[in-house]
């Protein structure tokens, strides 16, 4: 290991250590209702809100009302995307005059936006308006991320409450969230990103000379648009000379900033982070890399800040700061080690100017291997899904560790609020199996962990692992679900379980050589992302209902203490076995034989 890979880890882990915390006890104040700087100055604009739609934010809600009121919002949010996708050719702010968008990836990606997956089958600079941009995705990138926070707050309320019928209310999370939280840090992340170069305008794209005329041969074409073959048969061509380029542009800072922020990850281009006007610089990537994980991860000190122990935030961030670091050290290991074909072809990588061993395939020169190897890491941890390089070119297992941090779950930091929701289901788990060791009733903060709780984390669990196994067997089963495949074998199959676990889990990520954007992949990824997503924190609801109205037990001498480096060990054990016990059959027959092909 280079110093220069020593140095970038050692400033990103630091800084993600450092901001963690201060943001994490922010948050805490934010949802706990206490005095803070920027109540002062926003709170007209909250109670101004609160008035405009008639929401009365001392009334709290149970359970139920409070899942009610997220799939009624999220319902509406759906709609609004979807129709203006398809009625965004008569709408202003479109100067390039897209037309609308067919109706199964309208449907997809108004699922994918309310979910807060922000899988993208389609290219956003040649499909999305920049009034579809703006008014649809990127207010979804807020209100989505804001979904996820609440519910993770009435989670927390649900342990903190004694003998309530009562987790908050949605309507005051929400708004808290986004005013409080999300605005502010997009406001401050846009103004560095412009400051960079990211491209922040509603002018129309720019016609731009080459410094280089570009030719090549084309299939020449008869007034029907068929191919013209000379008397032989064969094809005729003629030759095309390219002297200008198109630059797309757009309103792409302010989105950019909350689709990592808020781990919605979805590109204003249709290369993501690895576009130059996305992420033009070393520093900007450095930004939204560390956006990535910077709310997942101080959620945690707002978990124990809001339960009153900071030991108990403190454990799950060692966990999920252990698998993270371990997985970031192994896909990138990996991904030094290179493609051992290069080698077999005589191919001199030291003479060539590569570093020897290294795999710079489908990677940003910009960026390099740390960096790309760095951020498929972070934003498969998180359910950011965002990237700075193909993860279709990854080494086998190199891809192998992002797909595995999406398939544990998304809980090693995960999406903001839902990856802290998931592990705390893991804890729950985890301590119903410390219960069963020693034969007594497992509590977790105080409050007993019973029949009802683990049907439910029974529930959340199967639900998000059936579906990626159900959606793949039906796609590689299926010829319309095999059309999409680019590459035959187990890196076909890859891409596929990639997809389906993207999906099921709200990451967004993709092994780009699926050809997604059909009716099949478009309508069955879709209905996955949705149930991932609701059918999820319908249970984690009922739970954070339950365990309000539970009162708190002081802890006995059988009780596990949820602070130590033991139970840091245990939940880490549970959530990996849980995930290898899951999804070990479909990695062997993906990633793994990949790589034994490969002659390793």
């Amino acid at each position: 290991m280079t110093a220069n890979i020593i140095i970038q880890l050692v400033l990103y882990f630091g800084a993600l250590l450092v901001l963690a915390k201060p943001l994490g006890i922010y948050m805490a104040k934010v949802y706990d209702g206490h005095s803070f700087v920027l109540d002062k100055v926003l709170g007209p604009a909250e109670r101004f809100i609160y008035r405009c739609c008639g929401i009365h934010p001392d009334e709290d809600m149970d359970w139920k009302k409070y899942a009610m009121a997220v799939l009624m919002f999220s319902a509406v949010g759906l709609l609004t995307v979807y129709l203006l996708q398809r009625i965004q050719g008569i709408l202003p702010l479109n100067p390039q005059r897209f037309p609308a968008v067919s109706p199964d990836s309208s449907f997809n990606t108004a699922v994918s936006f309310i979910t807060n997956t922000n899988w993208q089958g389609y290219s956003g600079e040649g499909t999305m308006s920049y009034l579809t941009q703006m008014a649809g995705l990127t207010v979804q990138n807020f209100v989505s991320a804001a979904s996820g926070m609440a519910v993770l707050v009435a989670l927390i309320r649900g342990f903190k409450r004694n003998s309530s019928d009562t987790i908050g209310n949605f309507w005051v999370d929400l708004t808290r969230s986004t005013l409080y939280i999300l605005l502010p840090l997009s406001l401050v992340y846009s103004l560095l990103l412009v400051s960079q170069g990211v491209v922040q305008t509603f002018s129309s794209y720019r016609n731009v000379s080459l410094t280089q005329t570009v030719g090549y041969d084309s299939p020449a074409l008869d007034d029907k648009g068929n191919p013209v073959k000379s008397t032989s048969g064969n094809p005729v061509t003629e030759k095309v000379e390219i002297k200008e380029q198109v630059i797309p542009l757009g309103p792409a800072a302010s989105q950019v900033a909350i689709k990592q922020l808020g781990t919605n990850g979805g590109g204003f281009f249709n290369a993501n982070s690895a576009h130059p006007l996305e992420n033009p610089t070393p520093f900007s990537n450095f930004l939204e890399l560390l956006a990535i994980l910077l709310i997942p991860a101080a959620f945690c000190a707002t978990f124990g800040k809001m339960v009153g122990d900071m030991r108990q935030g403190r454990a799950l961030f060692a966990v999920m700061l252990i698998v993270f670091a371990a997985a970031t050290l192994l896909c990138l290991w990996n991904e030094q080690q290179g493609n051992p074909h290069f080698a077999a072809l005589g191919i001199d990588q030291t003479a060539s100017g590569m570093q020897p061993g290294g795999n710079m395939e489908g990677k940003e020169t910009r960026f390099g291997i740390v960096n790309s190897a760095l951020w498929a890491t972070a934003t498969t941890a998180a359910s950011n899904g965002s990237v700075n390089s193909m993860h279709d070119s990854l080494t086998p297992l190199g891809g192998l560790f992002p797909l595995l941090l999406i398939q544990l779950g998304e809980v090693i930091f995960g999406g903001v609020g839902s990856g802290l929701y998931g592990m705390l289901i893991f804890a729950i788990i985890t301590v119903f199996i410390a219960g069963l060791m020693v034969g007594r009733t497992p509590e977790y903060l105080g409050k007993k962990i019973e029949m009802f709780e683990m049907k439910m984390a029974a529930l959340i669990i199967l639900i998000v692992n059936s579906l990626v196994k159900i959606g793949t067997a039906v796609a590689v089963s299926t010829k319309a679900g095999m059309a999409g495949i680019a590459n035959p074998g187990p890196h076909g199959f890859s891409e596929i379980l990639y997809a389906f676990s993207s999906a099921a889990n709200n990451n967004g990520s993709a092994f780009a050589g699926l050809s997604a954007n059909t009716i099949f992949y478009n309508t069955a990824l879709g209905i996955v992302m949705f149930i991932g997503r609701f059918w999820v924190i319908i249970p984690v609801l009922a739970m954070a209902g339950s365990l309000a109205k539970k009162k708190q037990v002081p802890p006995g001498s059988g009780t596990l203490p949820t602070h130590t480096p033991l139970f840091v060990l245990f939940l880490t054990g549970v959530v990996l076995i849980v995930g290898a016990l899951t999804f070990m059959p479909g990695l062997a027959l993906g990633p793994i034989a990949e790589h034994l092909m490969t002659g390793r």
